[in-house]
């Protein structure tokens, strides 16, 4: 079941919060919690009716290994390498096994193992790094163990955060968890918040995707470089809306309930460089790598050739954790390249632009690396992921060409979509802040995204095409 879906939004959802509502709210918290609970458990089963057990048995894995390592402190670091290890089996074995066995096979021309071909359970990625950084954080005395399971299975189950994020960090949540009130402030901010990321996902990014899916059918080598960046534009807005629309809804969905997580995109179109844009995009992921492994690795603190093996460890581990493929190790290893070149030189003359009012060629670099490195998660195979950049920075009239591609409509939906991700909100600054204002609203507001709630569900009833890119990692 996805946000995005008719069963979500008019059976389940309205279900949730009148039940939330009427004995979460007005009885106590815990039955809310239960509620919720439940909820959650049935919203993961919907989809994944066999591996809702192993995301108990992770969850279960977790909460003892947490609890152990609090009990026995003088044993902490056996506790937390075994509790990791188990963690890491299971996401190795259900996202990873399979690209082993073929990796071995390819290296080997010939099929030395037969791959079982496992399927990849929903949200893995994301409920397990919730759930180590979790046990992490007691083992640093950063937060106290759990004692009741109850609410570990919440904290890394509550659907709005479950399958695809953002990654929110149990201390975070914790005294909300226990605590918390979704009063009417919360709840209309969060129907707001809803409704404007559903808009995204259901009326830009399903466009967007349509289009790319169309250019991308194409054989790689066969479109013009024109064409080949009109493809790139395409999915480059599809998986922004995508992604974030996702994420405002899970805020959204979030603040319906009384809890507040934290935000996972800041406008990462407008950034000036790639370090910025790491600032801004997946915050939740870039952050959970820099506390979890970056930092621990030592950072920057042992020296400059440290700090740039440091750099490829993570950013080869980034590129893993979006996908069992060589095509997101090489977006991995692209981004590590492009970060290695700001800190050595590009960054400074990066910074001379930006302060000598020429940051707009630092935006159109940003663009073009980004775009770029779009590439390697759209491409089926590295070789088409190769074809396609060289098509793109080495002029070819192709098969296809942009002549005639291009009409009214898609250049319209294109401005908009550059328009409003980001560039709107940073020239209209009192607009963003009216748009997600927590404590407001306003009768044109209301009668806003009552308009977005009714189109996406006239578009969701008659386009088959509706699937969130970020599900499969």
């Amino acid at each position: 079941m996805v946000f995005s879906s008719i069963q979500f939004l008019w059976v389940f959802l309205p279900v949730v919060l009148l039940l939330y509502w009427l004995f979460g709210d007005r009885w106590n918290i815990r039955v809310g919690n239960v509620i919720l609970l439940i909820a959650s458990l049935f919203f993961y089963a919907w989809g994944e009716p066999v591996y809702i057990f192993l995301m108990l048995g992770s969850v279960a894995v977790n909460y003892a290994g947490a609890r152990l390592i609090h009990r026995f402190r003088q044993q902490k670091k056996l506790f937390l390498f075994l509790t990791i290890a188990v963690n890491l089996f299971l996401l190795g074995y259900f996202k990873y096994f399979d690209f082993l066995i073929g990796l071995i096979n390819g290296i080997a021309q010939k099929e030395v193992f037969t791959a079982p071909e496992i399927a990849l359970p929903l949200g893995i990625s994301f409920y397990t790094f919730q759930a180590m950084s979790y046990v992490i954080d007691v083992y640093r005395g950063d937060v106290d163990a759990q004692k009741n399971f109850g609410k570990v299975l919440l904290y890394v189950s509550l659907f709005p955060q479950l399958i695809a994020g953002p990654i929110v960090k149990y201390r975070d949540i914790a005294a909300q968890i226990d605590e918390r009130k979704a009063t009417l402030a919360k709840r209309t901010y969060g129907i707001k918040r809803f409704c404007y990321g559903l808009a995204k996902k259901v009326i830009l990014a399903n466009s967007f995707g349509n289009y790319a899916d169309i250019l991308f059918d194409l054989p790689a080598g066969s479109l013009s470089t024109g064409l080949q960046w009109l493809k790139m534009l395409f999915y480059t807005l599809q998986i922004y809306f995508d992604f974030s629309g996702y994420s405002d809804m899970a805020i959204g969905l979030g603040s319906m309930f009384g809890f507040t997580f934290k935000e996972n995109f800041d406008y990462p179109y407008t950034s000036r460089s790639i370090r910025e844009f790491w600032k801004r995009w997946h915050i939740s992921l870039s952050t959970w790598f820099k506390e979890y492994v970056y930092i621990p690795l030592g950072g920057n603190r042992k020296g400059t050739g440290r700090m740039y093996l440091n750099l490829l460890i993570v950013w080869s581990l980034t590129g893993l954790w979006h996908g069992a493929s060589l095509n997101f190790v090489a977006w991995g290893l692209f981004y590590f390249c492009f970060l290695s070149l700001e800190r050595l030189f590009l960054g400074k003359a990066l910074d001379w632009l930006q302060a000598h009012h020429l940051g707009v060629i630092g935006l159109l670099y940003s663009w073009v690396v980004f775009m770029s490195a779009w590439v390697f998660f759209r491409e089926e195979t590295l070789l088409n992921a190769v074809t396609t950049l060289r098509d793109m920075f080495v002029y070819t009239s192709g098969t296809y060409s942009l002549d005639g591609a291009l009409n009214i409509v898609m250049i319209a939906l294109l401005v908009a979509g550059v328009l409003l991700s980001g560039f709107i909100q940073k020239w209209i600054p009192k607009l963003k802040e009216r748009l997600y204002d927590r404590e407001k609203i306003s009768i044109p507001e209301f009668v806003l995204q009552a308009a977005l709630l009714a189109i996406c569900t006239f578009q969701l009833i008659g386009n088959a095409y509706n699937a969130f890119i970020y599900f499969r990692f």
